[in-house]
């Protein structure tokens, strides 16, 4: 069995990942790979999001196929699915990826994930843009640090049209109002909440 969790850059996805690692006993697979095109993304979207996607596309795959060759209970801190239908969307609506970029990237997504399991539960970390923009500033990544607010309203845009339309099993956290992180009463909740979805 696998959990994947989604969400908006600074939405909290690895410290949750480590919360239900800690509880469940599962192992995390943590999106932390060095990536040789994220600081080239950020400095010249246009000429680099391509590449980027694809990169990404791989790296998925490499992990899914890793949880069904282990045998293993597992934790994905980011999906395949919003790397498309999140990310290089909002590339192509921007104008950052040309159209036939664009439609051959979709072209091995989908493939890609025709022959790939579905994750037993997936978790969406909502959050509001400046939720977002206080906890990147606080990481402090520096790639990061020239991301603005805008960008974050789009992406979160997009999450909720890919999350209204998604079809397996979900739960979704608001993240304004679960501070999971701090508060020992939200941890416990959530962890039942996984649980429970997990034997339905």
């Amino acid at each position: 069995m696998y959990i994947a969790i989604a969400g908006n850059i600074g939405s909290g996805k690895s410290c949750l990942a480590q919360l239900l690692s800690n509880e469940l006993g599962w192992r995390v697979m943590y999106d932390s790979e060095e990536n040789p095109y994220i600081g080239d993304f950020y400095d010249d979207m246009r000429r680099w999001s391509f590449n980027l996607q694809v990169y990404f596309l791989g790296k998925r795959l490499r992990q899914i196929s890793a949880v069904e060759c282990s045998g293993e209970n597992r934790i994905l801190d980011r999906t395949v699915y919003e790397d498309a239908e999140v990310f290089a969307k909002n590339l192509h609506n921007a104008s950052l990826i040309s159209h036939r970029d664009y439609e051959s990237y979709m072209q091995l997504y989908d493939f890609t994930v025709s022959h790939l399991p579905k994750p037993d539960l997936l978790i969406y970390l909502k959050a509001s843009p400046a939720t977002l923009k206080s906890q990147i500033q606080k990481r402090g990544r520096p790639y990061e640090l020239s991301i603005d607010e805008g960008y974050l309203r789009r992406l979160n845009s997009l999450y909720n049209e890919w999350i209204a339309n998604y079809t397996g099993k979900l739960l979704v956290i608001d993240v304004a109002k679960s501070d999971f992180v701090n508060d020992n009463e939200e941890r416990s909740s959530i962890v039942d909440k996984v649980r429970k979805m997990l034997n339905e």
